[in-house]
Order: structure tokens, then sequence, then C-alpha cells
């Protein structure tokens, strides 16, 4: 379900956590486009923390360090590449004002980034939205092969860290399903974000000041595995 904004309702970053709590975010039509659509999917993306599923090729590629990840460094780099077109996705959602406001949110820490390197390039990453201990997970984009991908594992890491209870990914791609994301009706999704918005998930549970290692992110998977076995 989509509808467009009225042109009489400014939307702020508090009018746009409470959408968030209601279990509905914005999305502009192209990155030309300077309106936004209020959208509820009838069937919503997200990846059950317990579920998450890590290739063994993937593993491997996160141990070695290629990469080094960090947390909220260069949120606008982020933004940058992530409405950037790219060969399989020539179009994107995020216009300008999709910028300022998530912008404005990241400064109140109500948005963070997760920042792929290969060496001093940024070659990946993803940002998305905290809540109570939800994460709603916006947009990720790769310029190297799996940055994306290394870039949701540490993420995954720092959620269950944090004590997160929910992640949503709006929609599920054949991308995410390889990580165990499924889809839930509408009824069943509103049911896990009110479980989510009580408690306060701690993004900085993980270390924020310096990278986390692979290793120390696999470990951290592999001990939470264990602990709830």
């Amino acid at each position: 379900m989509a509808n467009r904004e009225s042109t009489f309702i400014e939307i702020t970053p508090e009018v746009l956590l409470k959408a968030y709590a209601c279990g509905i975010f914005p999305m502009a039509e192209s990155a030309d486009d300077p309106a936004l659509y209020w959208i509820e999917p009838e069937k919503r993306g997200v990846i059950p923390l317990e579920r998450f599923h890590m290739p063994s090729r993937l593993a491997r590629t996160v141990r070695s360090d290629r990469f080094s990840v960090t947390v909220d460094r260069d949120f606008d780099g982020v933004l940058e590449g992530c409405a950037a077109a790219q060969p399989a996705r020539p179009r994107t959602w995020i216009n300008a004002r999709i910028r300022v406001l998530y912008r404005k949110l990241y400064e109140r820490r109500h948005c963070h980034s997760l920042e792929v390197y290969e060496g001093d390039n940024l070659v990946g990453g993803l940002y998305g939205v905290t809540l109570g201990r939800a994460f709603f997970g916006e947009s990720m984009f790769h310029r190297a092969r799996d940055a994306s991908k290394v870039a949701l594992v540490h993420l995954i890491a720092r959620l269950k860290a944090g004590g997160f209870r929910l992640l949503d990914t709006q929609f599920v791609t054949d991308h995410l399903r390889i990580f165990g994301a499924i889809e839930v009706p509408r009824r069943q999704y509103h049911k896990l974000l009110e479980a989510a918005l009580a408690g306060e998930g701690d993004f900085a549970a993980l270390d924020t000041k310096h990278p986390v290692t692979g290793a120390q992110a696999l470990a951290y998977l592999a001990s939470n595995r264990s602990s709830r076995a």
C-alpha cells in the first residue's frame, strides 16, 4: 500500500520515527521525484536474527579482513553510494528530501551507517534506522564483490550484541533470501514490531571507535548461537 504524502504535512524526523513505529516508511518514485510516498507492504521483509544464514565462502571473506568495516564514520558517503545508479539498479528511490531527512535522523543518533573499505577506498556499506530494539534497513551498496554482504554480516553481529529483536528489510530480494530473509504478513509484522519497540537496543554494544575485525564478528555470531543451544 502506498499513499502520496499530503502537501500540507511537513515530514520531520519526529514524524518519520512515529511512522516507523506504526510500520510505515517513506520512498520516492525516483531520485528526481520530489514527492514522497508512505509505504506499508502487505508482506514485510525481515531477517530473523536467530536464523541468519551465512554462506561458507562469505565467512572466509569476512575472516580474511580483505575489507575493514567501520560504524558511523562516513554516513554521507554511504548515503551517496546507495543513491548512485548501479548496473543492476539503474534507478534509485533516494531523492534529495530522503537525504536531508535521514541525515537529520543520523544527527539524532536514530540512523546509522556501516562503511566497508578496501584500503582507503569506500567500496560498500549500508544504512538504517534504529528505534527501540528494531533496526530498519534502508539501503546498501557495493563497488567491490561481497562488500555489502560483509556489511550485513557485521550488522547482524552488532544487532545481536546490542539486544535487538527485529531486522526489517522492508522487502525480500533473492540476494537477501541467501541470508534467511522471509516475508511475513502485515499483522504478524506488527506483532514483531510491537515486541521490538519494548526496550532499547544498544547499537554501540560492539566497538564503534575502531573497526571490528572479521574474526571478532564471526566469533560473536558463533558464541551467540551456542548460547541459545
